[in-house]
């Protein structure tokens, strides 16, 4: 498989994953983590791009207290394509910035944005919808992937399509029509009934003229405060300007800021077996089950246990006549709760917060 031409995944690794609480912690959030295989989901993300581009075009977007954690479990990437954020400021800031940066490198450069927090087990499709996506892009749209939707989810935002703009690699290409940030429950089930309908998956691919040129039009502050930081790249000055202008730029998602008001988008259904391992019943999904339907990991005794997920750190942990839960063990917290309470698990990490309990964070 050939490298795609002027082709820059960039990867945001910078969220803080708390509804994977006790594993997922502050300073090792979930994108650091193993699960059902030998490398991270930051190193599964860099993985299934590594055939269509150099390790020299892959940049990681993250918080400035990761880049050790990032450089260690990536090495192939050049340190100088490791991107610090001095603080979290959501996703426009962060696209914005990787935008900047490759348009000085390279003019032409087509940009995918990718996550470190997903799991796509259907690889093959994904790489050649990424080339489809790139040659959509270079007609001057704005794309996405848009993922099948399985039930009517409101964690997720949902892209409407419109008609059809021919087929790429294979993969129908449609106009995007509206994009939508999560729906409540009636809302979802009726975008499904239309038929019209796919999730927000966050994976975006673009021009980065382009997506800049959507910067200064939308978010024009942010706009401003990046061509601050573009102007200082490559000068002693680079780190102190990133330094004073970030806390000052617009903390807003590229969803609301961009992609709501993105007049020439297009969406690119997939099947990719895409999950993007937002709780622990996201987790559950993934595992392998034993015959009582349990997923266990680690040390665990388990008596008339199911349909449950069992995860153990070091210590052995037994459960006696319970079904639908999630056991997490750690070497300092253990985490019991309903599978189908599992989101509520940031309000622990809430409360912990409120107590000032920072060890446990």
């Amino acid at each position: 498989m050939s490298y795609i031409p002027h082709f820059y995944p960039v990867i945001l690794a910078g969220g803080s994953g708390t509804r994977l609480w006790p594993r997922s912690r502050k300073g090792h959030p979930k994108q650091f983590l193993r699960f059902n295989g030998e490398r991270t989901l930051l190193q599964e993300s860099y993985a299934r791009v590594d055939p269509l581009a150099p390790p020299d075009h892959v940049y990681v977007v993250t918080n400035h207290r990761f880049l050790e954690q990032v450089h260690q479990q990536l090495p192939a990437v050049p340190p100088s394509n490791l991107l610090g954020e001095p603080i979290g400021r959501n996703t426009a800031p962060a696209i914005g910035w990787a935008a900047v940066v490759l348009q000085q490198r390279d003019p032409d450069a087509v940009m995918a944005v990718l996550t470190a927090d997903h799991i796509i087990s259907k690889v093959d499709a994904f790489r050649r919808a990424l080339r489809a996506a790139v040659d959509v892009a270079n007609e001057g749209r704005i794309v996405t992937l848009g993922i099948e939707p399985t039930e009517p989810a409101t964690g997720y935002g949902y892209i409407e399509r419109g008609k059809p703009l021919g087929t790429w690699h294979g993969f129908p290409v449609y106009e995007l029509v509206r994009f939508t940030e999560k729906p409540d429950r009636a809302t979802a089930e009726a975008f499904l009934r239309t038929g019209r309908y796919s999730w927000n998956s966050g994976m975006f691919i673009w021009r980065v003229d382009r997506v800049l040129e959507e910067i200064r039009q939308h978010l024009p502050a942010l706009y401003e405060g990046l061509m601050r930081v573009g102007q200082a790249l490559g000068t002693p000055d680079e780190r102190a300007i990133l330094e004073e202008v970030w806390p000052t730029l617009p903390n807003t998602s590229i969803d609301f800021g961009i992609m709501e008001h993105v007049q020439e988008g297009a969406v690119i259904p997939v099947d990719i077996g895409w999950n993007d391992v937002g709780s622990w019943e996201a987790v559950y999904e993934e595992l392998p089950k034993d015959g009582e339907g349990n997923a266990v990991e680690g040390q665990a005794v388990l008596i008339d246990v199911h349909n449950s997920l069992v995860l153990s750190d070091g210590r052995l942990v037994s459960v006696v006549g319970l079904s639908d839960i999630v056991v997490v063990e750690t070497e300092d917290a253990i985490l019991i709760c309903p599978r189908e309470r599992a989101q509520d698990v940031r309000r622990v990490v809430q409360a912990l917060k409120d107590r000032g309990w920072e060890d446990y964070l």
